[in-house]
C-alpha cells in the first residue's frame, strides 16, 4: 500500500530529503532498494544525505506506526487465523496511542438528564395535606392552592396520590383501603368523602376538579384512570362514600370532564353479583340527568358503545329488559328504561331483517315468511309499524336492479307484484300504510332510477289492497316527507283527483239509494 509513497526534494538548508522513503514491508525494502538495501534502508529513513534528521511532518498523520518485521514461517507450520493477526495488529496500534493525562482526584459529573429523581409520594402527600388543611372548607382557597402548588409539586408524577387525597382524603392501597388510616396527621377531612351528601356540595367539589384539569391539561387522562380505579374499589367504601362518588361521577360526566367509558369498571363480576353496580349506576345516572337531559345521556352512552351493555349491570339470571325497566323506573329513571327498550328493539329488528333477507334471497314461499314474521313479532313484542318498513327494505334489496331507467320501472312492478300479498298482511293499520308510503317515497328519491316509477308503484299497491284510498289521500295532503315532495306530488295529482272523484260519486250514489 505504501510502496514508493513519497519522494521528497532535498534543498540545501532544508529538512526534506531527496531520498525515497520506504517503509517496512514495502517492495523496495524487500528488494533491498532505497538507501543501500537490506538494513541500510532504515538508516535512510532516519537521516537524509545531508546528515539532518528529516521526516515530512505533513505525512505523519496519514501513516500508520511502523510494525516490526516478522520472521517467515517455517515450512509446514500452521498458519495463524486471520482474525488473530488482525487483533494483534489492532492491539499493537492501540498500545502505541498516547494516553490522555488524567488529573488526580478528578470527579466525573453525571449529566442532569441521567440523574434519577427519587419517587417520594409521602413527601408529596404531606405537602398536599398541609395545604388542604390550611385552606379548610373554602373551596375557592382550595382551588387557588392547587393552582399555585402545581408549579412546585410534580402533579404529573404523583397524579394518583393527588386524586386519592382529593377524593378520599388519604392515599389508597390496592383494593381501596386507606394507607394512613391510623395516622390522622397524614389525612385530611377536606375531601369529597367528608363532604355533605347533597348535590350542590358535591357540584362545588366537581368545580375544583374542573378548574384543576383545565389548568393542568395533562392531568385529564390520569383523572380518567383514577375514576376507573375508584369504581373498581367500590366494595372498600361505605354506602355514603359510594353515593358521593356516584354523584361526583355523574356531575363530571355531565360537564364533559369525564368520558362515559369510565362506566366499564362497573361491569366487574364482584360488583355485579353483590348488586353494587346497579345501585351505583342508578345514583350516577340521577346526578348525570340533573346536569343534562336524557337525550344527551343516551347519546354519550352510544358513543361509548355502552347502550347495548346496560343489562350487564345485573347478574346473568336477571339480565332481562323487564327487570331493568322495573328497577330503573322504580328509581325514577323511566327515560333510561324506555331507551333500553328502544335499543333492544333495534337489535331485534336488525336480526329480523337479516333473517328476512336470507329467506327472500332463497325465494321461500310467502306463507312461510308470513308465519316466521308473526312469530317474531309476538316473541319480541314488535308492532306492525316496525315490521312493514323492514319488509319493504328486504324486498327491495332482494333484487339486482337494471341500470336503465326505462327498464327498471317494469322490473320493479313485476317484482313488487309478486310480494304484494306479503306486504298486505302487515299493512292492516292506517299508520302502517302511511309508513309504507313514506318508505316508498324515500327509496324512489334516494335511487334516481326509480323517480318516475313512484306513481306506478302506488297504483299497484292500491290495486293489490296493500294501500287504502284514505291512506293515499292523507299522504298526499299532509303525511308526505320532504324528499322529492314536489316531484312525487305532481306525479300523484291525477290519481288523487280520480280517487277524490270516485269518492264523491260513491257518496252521491249512497245518498240516492
Amino acid at each position: 500500500m505504501f510502496e514508493n509513497f513519497f519522494l521528497g526534494l532535498h534543498l540545501p538548508g532544508s529538512r526534506y530529503t531527496t531520498s525515497p522513503l520506504y517503509f517496512p514491508g514495502s517492495g523496495a525494502a524487500r528488494a533491498g532498494g532505497g538507501l543501500g538495501g537490506g538494513a541500510a534502508w532504515e538508516a535512510g529513513l532516519r537521516r537524509a544525505p545531508c546528515g539532518c534528521q528529516c521526516v515530512c511532518p505533513s505525512l505523519l498523520h496519514c501513516l500508520p506506526p511502523p510494525l516490526p518485521l516478522l520472521p517467515p514461517p517455517l515450512p509446514g507450520s500452521p498458519q495463524p487465523p486471520a482474525s488473530r493477526v488482525a487483533a494483534t495488529s489492532s492491539d499493537r496500534n492501540f498500545m502505541n496511542k498516547h494516553q490522555k493525562p488524567v488529573l488526580t482526584g478528578q470527579r466525573f459529573k453525571t449529566r442532569k438528564r441521567d440523574e434519577k429523581e427519587k419517587f417520594e409520594p409521602t413527601v408529596f402527600r404531606d405537602t398536599l395535606v398541609q395545604g388542604l388543611n390550611e385552606a379548610g372548607d373554602d373551596l375557592e382557597a382550595v382551588a387557588k392552592f392547587l393552582d399555585s402548588t402545581g408549579s412546585r409539586l410534580d402533579y404529573r408524577r404523583y397524579a394518583d396520590t393527588l386524586f386519592d387525597i382529593l377524593v378520599a382524603g388519604s392515599m389508597l392501597a390496592p383494593g381501596g383501603t386507606r394507607i394512613d388510616d391510623g395516622d390522622k396527621t397524614k389525612m385530611t377531612n377536606h375531601c369529597v368523602f367528608s363532604a355533605n351528601e347533597d348535590h350542590e356540595t358535591i357540584r362545588s367539589y366537581a368545580q375544583v376538579f374542573n378548574k384543576l384539569i383545565r389548568r393542568y391539561k395533562y392531568l385529564e387522562k390520569a383523572f380518567e384512570d383514577e375514576m376507573k380505579k375508584l369504581l373498581l374499589f367500590l366494595k372498600a367504601f361505605s354506602e355514603t362514600e359510594q353515593t358521593k362518588l356516584a354523584m361526583l361521577s355523574g356531575i363530571l360526566l355531565g360537564s364533559g370532564t369525564l368520558p362515559a367509558t369510565i362506566l366499564t369498571s362497573l361491569f366487574t363480576d364482584s360488583l355485579v353479583k353483590e348488586g353494587i353496580a346497579a345501585s351505583f349506576a342508578v345514583k350516577l345516572f340521577k346526578a348525570w340527568m340533573a346536569e343534562k337531559d336524557a337525550n344527551s345521556v343516551t347519546s354519550s352512552l352510544r358513543k361509548a358503545n355502552l347502550d347495548k351493555r346496560l343489562l350487564e349491570l345485573f347478574p346473568v339470571n336477571r339480565q332481562s329488559v323487564d327487570h331493568f325497566a322495573k328497577y330503573f323506573t322504580d328509581a325514577g329513571l323511566k327515560e333510561l328504561s324506555d331507551f333500553l327498550r328502544v335499543q333492544q328493539s333495534l337489535g331485534t329488528r336488525k336480526e329480523l331483517q337479516k333473517e328476512l333477507q336470507e329467506r327472500l334471497s332463497q325465494e321461500c314461499p310467502i306463507k312461510e315468511v308470513v308465519l316466521y314474521v308473526k312469530e317474531e313479532m309476538k316473541r319480541n313484542d314488535l308492532p306492525e309499524t316496525a315490521v312493514i318498513g323492514l319488509l319493504w327494505t328486504c324486498i327491495m334489496n332482494a333484487v339486482e336492479w337494471n341500470k336503465k331507467e326505462e327498464l327498471v320501472a317494469e322490473q320493479a312492478l313485476k317484482h313488487l307484484k309478486q310480494y304484494a300479498p306479503l306486504l298486505a298482511v302487515f299493512s292492516s293499520q292506517g299508520q302502517s300504510e302511511l309508513i309504507l308510503l313514506q318508505k316508498v317515497q324515500e327509496y324512489c328519491y334516494d335511487n334516481i332510477h326509480f323517480m318516475k316509477a313512484f306513481q306506478k308503484i302506488v297504483v299497484l299497491f292500491y290495486k293489490a289492497d296493500v294501500l287504502s284510498e284514505e291512506a293515499i289521500l292523507k299522504w298526499y295532503k299532509e303525511a308526505h316527507v320532504a324528499k322529492g315532495k314536489s316531484v312525487f306530488l305532481d306525479q300523484m295529482k291525477k290519481f288523487v283527483e280520480w280517487l277524490q272523484n270516485a269518492e264523491e260519486e260513491s257518496e252521491s250514489e249512497g245518498e240516492e239509494n
